[in-house]
């Protein structure tokens, strides 16, 4: 990818769920540090220390699953809907807003075009320092989605082939 690059035949590098550690090490022994890390990130996984590597890094954030694939109710959580309400925005815009606000490219999945355009409308609005803490203490602080540093993800992982 490295030699892709110094050639100009590819504009970037990414990564995807690479942990503060993988990243550490992955930055510490490549000529080209990558532009973009992708990971889980959403109000209840909020991966507080993985962001602030990526921007020490130098790598921007971007969620994947910004919006926890469906699960604590997260489009009718308490939390979410009542900070929604003070804006007249939907739970989810509140979610996807706390994720930009913290330096987060978001692309959040949808195959509805309500969705898709009430996912882009949330631009003309900020959450306030207190919405933000808010939110952010729903944190789970693990994933409930898949463990990357479980042997059987590894497996499952590995299984996937992508030449012969």
């Amino acid at each position: 990818m490295e030699e892709l690059y110094e050639e100009e035949k590819i504009r970037a590098i990414g990564v995807c769920n690479f942990y503060p550690d993988r990243l550490a090490d992955l930055c510490a022994n490549m000529k080209v540090t990558p532009a973009v890390n992708q990971v889980e990130l959403h109000p209840f996984f909020a991966q507080t220390g993985a962001l602030a590597a990526m921007k020490e890094a130098g790598v921007q954030p971007e969620a994947w699953g910004p919006m926890a694939e469906g699960k604590h109710g997260i489009f009718t959580h308490p939390v979410l809907t009542q900070i929604g309400a003070k804006y007249g925005k939907t739970a989810a815009q509140v979610a996807l807003r706390w994720n930009t606000q913290r330096g987060v490219v978001i692309i959040p999945k949808s195959t509805h075009k309500e969705r898709m355009e009430e996912n882009l409308n949330i631009w003309d609005f900020t959450l306030s320092n207190e919405d933000m803490e808010a939110i952010s203490a729903l944190d789970l602080g693990h994933s409930e989605i898949i463990d990357h540093s479980a042997a059987e993800t590894a497996k499952w992982l590995n299984g996937w082939k992508i030449h012969d």
